[in-house]
């Protein structure tokens, strides 16, 4: 998606070769237009998959799942990273580790917002290492649900966890795929 990787080039700030600040306009301040498109592609590249349900993970997900599930006509669903008093009842349970903030996290959902029959797009801002799909994905398995793919806005490919999730079957669809970044030369792309 070239308007994406336009604004990557002109706005993303590159620290060291594995931490992309995008915090301009995808994951603090949020460009709602470019949340339009973005929208606009994931449903253009999972039309043929039925999506009824998006599922993403707290915070930086939502915004851009929203946006996404206006194009799908379908709610979002997004796991949290703590057990809260709002959510009585039952529950699924995944362990994610989090790149960015280098911890563990017990992700849930509740069991009333995802079941059997339900067609779930997974959908997040960064791939790197793939833990937090791979607790996402197991949701939805747990749920008897069917995982159609993952929507993912930016993929750092030189990280493992692209190759690995599609290795394993995943549908992963990546709007820009970053081949490698340093802070003298920016980000290099794959394609």
């Amino acid at each position: 998606m070239e308007l994406l990787k336009e604004r990557i080039r002109k706005d993303g700030k590159v620290k060291g070769t594995d931490v992309l600040k995008v915090d301009s306009f995808l994951n603090h301040q949020m460009d709602v237009e470019l949340f339009a498109e973005i929208g606009k592609e994931f449903k253009r590249r999972f039309a043929d998959c039925d999506v009824n349900k998006i599922l993403t993970i707290e915070a930086s997900g939502i915004g851009i799942a929203c946006i996404t599930a206006q194009f799908f006509h379908c709610p979002v669903i997004f796991a949290k990273k703590n057990q809260t008093k709002n959510i009585a009842g039952e529950v699924y349970t995944s362990q994610v580790e989090s790149f960015t903030h280098g911890r563990v996290y017990n992700i849930i959902v509740a069991k009333e917002f995802l079941g059997p029959g339900d067609k779930v797009l997974l959908i997040d801002d960064f791939l790197a290492n793939g833990a937090a799909l791979e607790g996402l994905a197991k949701l939805v398995k747990d749920a008897g649900a069917e995982l159609v793919g993952a929507g993912i806005v930016i993929e750092k490919a030189f990280q493992p966890g692209g190759d690995r999730l599609r290795a394993e079957g995943l549908r992963v669809e990546s709007l820009a795929r970053v081949k490698g970044m340093s802070e003298e030369n920016g980000v290099e792309f794959v394609d």
